[in-house]
């Protein structure tokens, strides 16, 4: 297990009803309701906060490479995150997938730029030999 150095930031939320119920940040800039994968609910649900987190979390590992890396990323940068939800032996398990595209880079320094940025991202870090998790250069 990793140890933190040092705690930059807490995030911290507030949640009833699981699944199908209410999400609240403690400085009020979330506030979501939630609702289980594939029913008529309107909320969102936690495979999605997690695509989104980890997409997010992944760009920003990108742009703090390619500042080390006196690399320039495109405007455009985008990534499409897939969290998949199903059973596993005895429980249920997720899989995630990053779809990164890096419009008008040269594709080897767009893949290196991406394999540097598994290595510093907190949530690649997280999931790493815990969940499946593929990233591909679109």
């Amino acid at each position: 297990m990793t140890t933190l150095d040092k705690v930059l930031y807490t995030a911290k939320a507030h949640t009833t009803g699981g699944r199908d119920g209410q999400s609240k940040s403690d400085d009020g800039r979330l506030d979501v309701t939630l609702s289980s994968p594939g029913t008529a609910g309107t909320g969102t649900n936690p495979e999605q906060l997690f695509a989104a987190g980890y997409s997010a979390c992944f760009i920003g590992a990108m742009k703090a490479v390619a500042g080390k890396m006196k690399v320039t990323l495109p405007a455009d940068l985008a990534i499409d995150a897939e969290v998949d939800l199903g059973p596993i032996p005895n429980a249920y398990g997720i899989a995630a997938r990053l779809n990164v595209s890096l419009p008008g880079m040269d594709r080897a320094a767009a893949q290196s730029l991406i394999d540097a940025a598994h290595q510093v991202c907190p949530y690649s870090n997280a999931t790493r030999g815990n969940i499946d998790v593929t990233i591909t250069l679109k």
